[in-house]
């Protein structure tokens, strides 16, 4: 499996763009956010994934891991398929898909073009539980990006207490230099 690619850009359009590795070219389909992200450098790493299916093999590109991530948890949904999965990552970013899921917010998901009700409530059902590792809030709240936060979150969380509840708490009482345990100390004060 191709899981990066550091090279040369050669092409960009908002589908799709070419990087050169060692003097092969690589075509790579890309959704709108990375390429908002990809700036103007020749220098380019991209991480990728890549799908075989019967009529052709098509590589897939992202600018973080946390894309790519996102991107292989809607195809595992049945009905979403890559291009799908490309079109909802171009509408949205992959903490808001995240955060609609665990949510529950079906209107979200069913802005994107092609995506229906029933389509909507079967991402919601089949990624809701893969989320809580991945979602990042409105606030800023990064679960993914900061063990400490993430930790005390998902101990809260199997504890019993509501997820938006302990994020809420967390949020109030979170400084830097807390331990997992006293993060959780502090947090059950504010629950």
């Amino acid at each position: 499996m191709i899981t990066h690619l550091n090279g040369r850009l050669v092409e960009k359009t908002p589908t799709s763009i070419v990087i050169e590795c060692n003097g092969v070219g690589y075509e790579v389909k890309i959704s709108l956010n990375t390429y908002s992200a990809i700036g103007s450098d020749e220098a380019l790493k991209i991480y990728t994934q890549f799908v075989v299916r019967e009529d052709a093999q098509i590589l897939y590109g992202f600018i973080e891991k946390e894309e790519r991530e996102m991107f292989n948890f809607l195809v595992s949904v049945s009905g979403i398929g890559p291009s799908t999965a490309i079109l909802m990552l171009s509408s949205l970013a992959p903490s808001e898909i995240a955060h609609a899921i665990t949510s529950e917010d079906v209107s979200t998901i069913q802005s994107v073009k092609g995506i229906g009700a029933k389509t909507a409530q079967r991402v919601i059902i089949d990624l809701k539980d893969k989320m809580l590792k991945f979602e990042v809030s409105d606030d800023n709240f990064t679960t993914s990006n900061n063990t400490t936060r993430f930790d005390a979150l998902t101990a809260l969380v199997s504890l019993g207490f509501d997820k938006k509840a302990a994020e809420k708490a967390l949020k109030k009482v979170y400084a830097d230099q807390e331990t997992v345990e006293l993060l959780i100390k502090d947090a059950l004060r504010v629950l």
